[in-house]
């Protein structure tokens, strides 16, 4: 009998060593096809980390601009867990509370990125005592405010160990629910790491994650918006767009309205909302207008942030403040960043990706002030632009891809102080408990209070 067990738990295993994960189950099957998307995969990946010309439908920003009118701030709010990519389901920071950044309570290296050019850009998220990270090999970190690690996971067989991964993930009701660039979705526990369930839509995943109403939703690169179950990873509903070889360069951005309507963005600049309960169009508008880019360009836009009935955000060159129940452009004007707008109050704060730190009245889009904050750098000759900024206590902290945090007054415009953490960092800094956390292009995070 034992060696009847024996011979049925062998042949298990050989079945199980020559197969693959199913595209929709996550059950094993042929190893061929997905040795084929793998190797797509990766040309493609080779071919986007060769590109360096990056599509723009104009100049950047350039001017500087004296205040033209007292800023009046919000108290700030304080804040205890960062769940989601951009702290909310609207996207909405405001001025947040913060001590102070004079003692630095953290340095640890919890990863180790294995592709020079592919840049983790995922933010740490934060719910009661853990800080989830993951860096370019796809591992995800949970670790403690003093960085020691409570656990890791890895979900990808070696046939995935030539692509990097770029994840993007939400803590919703103590699971961790992540997608990346290769089409995986997955669920693990928070206090464990343990897989809850994985499948494997085939298609890379391109926007960041939001989840609502235990439904997840995302965007894949083909500009189709999809509803998964929190329960089991299966889709509840798909819109399609228009599909283009326009790529997005980032992960695209998700909002939902309080209502739980979804706003999205897609490759092609069309800004569209869908009723998140069964996939509808309720209207969209194409915010770029006919574009006549070269096959290597890629598509680059801002977080999507709600904040009082309207929709502020940019894409490419210019800043768009739209209605949200119409979707009809309220104003626009030429200044852009990659980073997510900032409201609080009757103001929107913006640094662009060159540096210019930009008030802007939220009515009417007027430029109230703009200052160079990278002038101080420039003048170093030390080539560098802003990679992400959150506002803390009534200051803006701006990080640079060269490894330095620039510290300017909300109020006035004018930067304050600097330093340098001497690690590159290419993801937006997060606020929680009043202590401020960024997390590195070398896979280290910091903390500071």
């Amino acid at each position: 009998m034992n060696k009847k067990k024996n011979l049925i738990f062998f042949l298990i295993l050989i079945l199980l060593v020559n197969c693959s994960f199913d595209t929709k189950t996550g059950i094993w099957t042929g190893d061929e096809t997905v040795k084929k998307k793998v190797a797509d995969l990766e040309k493609e990946q080779i071919r986007q980390q060769n590109i360096k010309k990056i599509y723009s439908i104009g100049d950047e920003y350039t001017i500087e601009q004296n205040l033209t009118r007292k800023i009046i701030l919000s108290k700030p709010k304080k804040n205890s867990s960062w769940q989601t990519p951009s702290l909310n389901e609207q996207n909405f920071l405001g001025n947040i509370y913060l001590t102070g950044i004079d003692n630095r309570f953290l340095k640890k290296k919890v990863g180790k990125n294995k592709f020079n050019l592919s840049k983790t850009t995922a933010s740490p998220l934060i719910y009661n005592d853990s800080i989830l990270l993951s860096d370019n090999k796809g591992t995800i970190f949970n670790v403690d405010e003093f960085g020691k690690l409570n656990w890791k996971k890895n979900i990808y067989r070696k046939i995935y160990k030539k692509i990097y991964k770029n994840l993007t993930f939400s803590i919703y009701k103590n699971n961790v629910y992540i997608a990346d660039n290769i089409g995986f979705i997955y669920a693990i526990a928070l206090d464990s790491g343990k897989l809850i369930w994985i499948k494997n839509y085939g298609i890379p995943f391109k926007s960041k994650m939001k989840i609502f109403d235990n439904k997840i939703f995302l965007m894949n690169q083909d500009n189709k918006l999809s509803s998964f179950s929190a329960k089991d990873g299966s889709m509840v509903w798909s819109y399609t767009t228009l599909s283009s070889f326009i790529k997005s360069q980032n992960f695209l951005s998700l909002a939902l309205s309080k209502e739980g309507n979804v706003i999205a963005i897609t490759s092609l600049g069309d800004l569209i909302k869908i009723n998140s309960k069964n996939g509808n169009i309720i209207w969209s508008l194409n915010t770029l207008g006919a574009m006549l880019p070269d096959v290597t360009d890629f598509f680059i836009a801002s977080d999507i942030v709600i904040a009082n009935e309207s929709i502020i955000f940019s894409a490419q060159s210019t800043l768009f403040s739209c209605d949200l129940n119409s979707g009809i452009v309220n104003w626009k004007i030429n200044v852009s960043s990659v980073a997510a707008p900032i409201v609080d109050g009757n103001n929107i704060f913006f640094v662009t990706e060159n540096g210019y730190f930009v008030i802007i009245n939220f009515d009417t889009g007027e430029i109230v002030s703009s200052t160079n904050v990278l002038k101080i750098l420039k003048k170093k000759k030390q080539s560098t632009k802003i990679t992400g900024f959150v506002m803390g206590s009534g200051k803006i902290y701006a990080v640079t891809s060269n490894g330095y945090l620039i510290i300017s007054s909300a109020t006035s415009g004018k930067v304050e102080s600097f330093k340098n953490v001497k690690d590159p960092i290419t993801s937006v800094p997060v606020i929680n408990n009043g202590k401020l956390f960024i997390y590195t292009e070398n896979s280290r995070i910091l903390g500071f209070n």
